[in-house]
């Protein structure tokens, strides 16, 4: 697919990450582990040959920097083509951070305009799937598709969930964005979007130029009679992250084998930043069920349908259950952790006791000692 080329959004999900992005952006939030959500981005679009990559970058940057290195584990950095990213402003000459996608297009029109591709692959950074989209260029060819919108099936358990309804020959006749949660099950955007460039160019211009930001509702919404719309729908394991309920959810969803082998040995190989860590070490006094253990770990303690990140220590009469322990986590003797969420260098010291709702899971912000 050398002719086709990609923009990664990554950071267009943080209102509603709270806690989890103070310190860092959507992109580079730790998932099942050892991953970041841009791993998945990443990994699928180098799959899929896809290797002339642009990140637009908002706040709170750094570590997503630190973790892409300029694309070394995914073989990205090349003298042609690679990561290319870019900084948070929708000008060079201004400070204001851009408002919506079309802004943030606007303000990358020289790496756009120099590419050589053809094609553009639109992606926000927090969905985790295994995809090779060259079966999506060739729908979108064979369709002769103004915008070729990913879907999957789902329930909208947020707001700001886009429903998508289409045609037998999946043409999309009407989009709407959700205000509310929903309990039935809809055809969803994945928010990822095939395009062609020159087309997208002169929309992106003619939007800017009138004063509008947002992709979906400026362009998708209000134009889905005018333009030619089509759906490419994505089936197997797909998880998108955009609130604490859905990072918990998605997370403990990957204790299932169905759901890992789905996204892990599915189309593609899923890379990540490689880390030299030792084997995780278990205790004596150590049971673990039905759980995820990253290397490095320590456990003299008790884990149940948990995902611990590398490094992370659970000390002798320790209890930690239905929880997500992030990188260098420590749980000190006695202490119990129950539906929580700890992000880096937590530590929960002794016969302290942590409990949240499955439906409204506790988190504790990186770096807090409790």
């Amino acid at each position: 697919m050398n002719n086709v080329m990609s923009v990664i959004f990554a950071s267009d999900q943080e209102s509603k990450l709270n806690e989890l992005t103070i310190h860092r952006t959507a992109a580079s939030l730790p998932f099942c582990g050892r991953y970041r959500l841009i791993d998945f981005a990443l990994s699928n679009l180098v799959g899929s040959g896809i290797t002339n990559i642009g990140i637009v970058t908002r706040s709170n940057y750094s570590s997503l920097m630190d973790h892409i290195r300029m694309g070394r584990d995914w073989d990205l950095n090349r003298k042609n083509a690679g990561i290319s990213v870019f900084p948070p402003f929708v000008l060079n000459a201004s400070r204001e951070m851009y408002k919506g996608k079309i802004e943030a297009l606007y303000s990358i029109h020289g790496f756009l305009e120099h590419g050589d591709e053809e094609y553009v692959l639109l992606t926000n950074s927090n969905v985790a799937m295994n995809l090779n989209f060259e079966e999506v260029f060739a729908a979108h060819l064979a369709k002769g598709a103004d915008v070729t919108v990913l879907t999957y099936r789902g329930y909208p358990s947020t707001s700001r969930r886009m429903i998508v309804s289409a045609d037998d020959d999946g043409r999309i006749e009407d989009l709407y964005i959700t205000e509310k949660p929903d309990t039935k099950e809809h055809w969803m955007a994945l928010n990822v979007y095939l395009v062609k460039k020159d087309w997208l160019m002169e929309v992106v211009e003619y939007q800017y130029a009138r004063g509008n930001f947002d992709w979906e509702k400026d362009v998708l919404t209000k134009q889905v009679k005018d333009l030619k719309l089509y759906e490419y729908r994505v089936e197997g394991y797909v998880a998108v992250i955009d609130d604490i309920k859905s990072y918990y959810t998605e997370n403990l969803a990957l204790l299932d084998v169905e759901n890992r082998e789905k996204l892990f040995y599915g189309e593609g190989v899923i890379y990540t930043k490689v880390k030299d860590s030792v084997p995780t070490v278990y205790g004596q006094n150590a049971t673990v069920k039905n759980s995820l253990i990253a290397d490095g770990c320590v456990i003299d303690g008790v884990v149940e349908n948990s995902v611990l990140f590398r490094g992370v220590k659970v000390a002798k009469g320790a209890v930690v259950k239905n929880s997500i322990i992030m990188e260098h986590g420590e749980i000190c003797e006695r202490a119990v952790v129950n539906y929580a969420i700890t992000d880096k260098n937590v530590t929960i010291r002794e016969e302290r006791t942590i409990s949240g709702y499955e439906s409204y899971p506790v988190v504790i912000v990186k770096g807090k000692t409790v």
